[in-house]
């Protein structure tokens, strides 16, 4: 159990008026702190940022995999062919509702998984702010789809960014087993 479990009664916390001095006081000392990393040019860069490099080729023209992935009833013909459906999409979810348009909403796997539209090149590149939905409310991964011509088929080139730490590992995955591997098997 977590120490806020254990802390006692509604009753053992801070009266109201402490907690609204705490807050001032917190929101207080984060401004002299902002204002005096501005003041002093503090700039950061992190390299521990996890990240998704992947790289998959189908047997299907770059036209026929855009689609798939962006139209309702052909990716929820991927969604029924993946793990996700044994696994984790209740029974009774609603289908994959996808707007193919910049700035459109999607949800797929039941609502599982939702976002946006943010570029859309056909056939060429579907850039998406993207999260799953058991994620805290405002936060949301950026994910790039790259077509390419790859011999008779299509290659794209998967990059997915921004999303929380410990994370990486689950997102691998489900690229693999609920996008990859399903449409393979509808993209023959």
């Amino acid at each position: 159990m977590n120490d806020l479990t254990n802390s006692g009664s509604l009753s053992d916390g801070p009266t109201r008026r402490q907690a609204i001095f705490g807050v001032a006081s917190a929101i207080g000392g984060l401004y002299l702190l902002s204002t005096e990393a501005a003041a002093q040019g503090i700039e950061e860069l992190s390299h521990a940022a996890e990240s998704i490099h992947q790289e998959v080729v189908f047997k299907a023209s770059r036209k026929h995999v855009y689609q798939a992935l962006m139209d309702s009833k052909q990716f929820e013909q991927i969604v029924q062919l993946s793990d996700a459906v044994k696994t984790m999409i209740p029974p009774g979810a609603p289908p994959t509702k996808i707007n193919p348009e910049v700035g459109g909403a999607f949800k797929t796997f039941g609502g599982l998984i939702e976002g946006r539209h943010i570029e859309l090149v056909p056939d060429i590149r579907i850039v998406q702010a993207w999260r799953p939905a058991y994620w805290q409310p405002g936060v949301y991964s950026l994910v790039k789809f790259e077509f390419s011509d790859s011999g008779a088929g299509t290659k794209i080139v998967l990059d997915h960014r921004g999303f929380p730490d410990g994370e990486g590992k689950t997102l691998l995955e489900g690229w693999s087993k609920n996008y990859w591997q399903p449409m393979a098997k509808f993209l023959v």
